[in-house]
């Protein structure tokens, strides 16, 4: 009986002893292998890198080296960007056609709403039913941590689906979760979910809903979801034009605090992204500094703009600044009252923007 049982054993034993073998080989193997500490492994850049020939024997004769080639110079940029700049966020060597790109898709008729939708599309939806909508999206932007380029795609959404089909007021606010349940679904790296667009709402609407209109919208709109936005330009010339009187940040939260406001407009609706950018810009400016002219050269050069073709759109702004129209619509000017944001919705411009500032620059 003993015996059986050491031969049933046997066959075990056989097994672990492999097993621990080869682990033990393994272990050998590892041991053997040379680790590089991270700091001692090279930095190396995106380019890749080809592959270095075998080095020759030595040669009597020393072949003379063949000059580099010269790369030609890149076109001028519509957009000018200065290559000593060392932000790479501007992507100098691409400036000019990036700065293309997005010009050419703002243009698009596929990307752009309607400018008179209200009054000729719908029927039961008005101007100031839109500006309550953003303004509560503002708001739930800000609670919930969302990008801003989220805000700027929702209200772009809205507005293209608003220019074609016609929604009664109950529906308006399903509209808005789900254009930018869609938006953060872009934009996000994590973005909410359904049920978080349901809660929001205080369960006015359940998950189906918001998912059947979330579905709608891509349908009208053809799945054509990316956007040149306001935002995406404004980010582009504020970059492009840091000037050390300008405090960086202080330009930058100024510019999007005005941004934002133009989106509660509906007469905001018929500009392209790239005007009311540049229009932002040249109001922060006044604003910061309302003794020098806002409008420079180099703004001219990267906007593509002059201060005379931008008049109209900069006091539209200028405008809603000074909440000229006393709207009380308060949710952008109270975020922009935080310290985050250097309190810039403080800060008033001059009444009135002096004549001077409008006239073209000399060359």
């Amino acid at each position: 009986m003993a015996d059986n049982e050491n031969a049933a054993a046997a066959p075990r034993l056989t097994r672990f002893a492999a097993k621990r073998a080869a682990a033990v080989t393994a272990v050998a193997v590892a041991a053997k292998r040379k680790r590089v500490a991270l700091s001692e492994l090279p930095t190396l850049s995106n380019a890749v890198l080809k592959p270095q020939p075998k080095t020759k024997k030595a040669s009597h004769v020393t072949e003379p080296k063949k000059p580099a080639p010269t790369l030609p110079a890149p076109a001028p940029a519509t957009a000018m960007v200065d290559e000593e700049d060392g932000d790479p966020h501007l992507c100098a060597p691409y400036a000019s056609d990036i700065n293309s790109y997005l010009r050419s898709m703002e243009v698009e008729a596929k990307r752009r709403p309607v400018a008179d939708y209200i009054e000729t599309v719908q029927v039961d939806v008005t101007a100031n039913m839109r500006a309550i909508l953003v303004d509560w999206l503002v708001e739930v932007a800000e609670e919930y941590k969302l990008v801003s380029d989220t805000l700027y795609l929702t209200a772009s959404y809205i507005d293209r689906f608003l220019s074609a089909n016609a929604i009664n007021r109950q529906k308006l606010q399903l509209l808005g979760v789900s254009a930018m349940l869609i938006a953060s679904k872009y934009e996000e790296i994590s973005p909410p979910n359904v049920e978080v667009f349901c809660y929001i709402t205080d369960n006015t609407y359940m998950k189906q809903e918001v998912v059947k209109m979330e579905s709608d919208i891509l349908n009208v709109l053809n799945f054509v979801m990316g956007n040149p936005t306001t935002k995406t330009f404004l980010r582009l010339f504020i970059r492009s034009c840091q000037e050390d009187k300008y405090p960086s940040l202080s330009l930058e939260f100024m510019g999007s605090y005005l941004a934002e406001l133009s989106l509660l407009e509906y007469g905001c609706v018929r500009l392209l992204p790239s005007v009311v950018a540049a229009s932002a810009v040249f109001v922060a400016r006044l604003t910061l500094d309302p003794d020098t002219n806002p409008w420079s050269k180099k703004l001219q050069a990267v906007t593509g703009y002059r201060a005379s073709e931008l008049k109209d759109c900069i006091t539209f702004i200028h405008d809603l600044q000074l909440n000229r129209k006393g709207s009380s619509l308060m949710a952008i000017r109270n975020k922009y009252k935080q310290h985050k944001f250097k309190g810039v919705s403080r800060l008033l411009p001059p009444v009135k923007i002096p004549t001077s500032y409008f006239e073209d620059l000399k060359e």
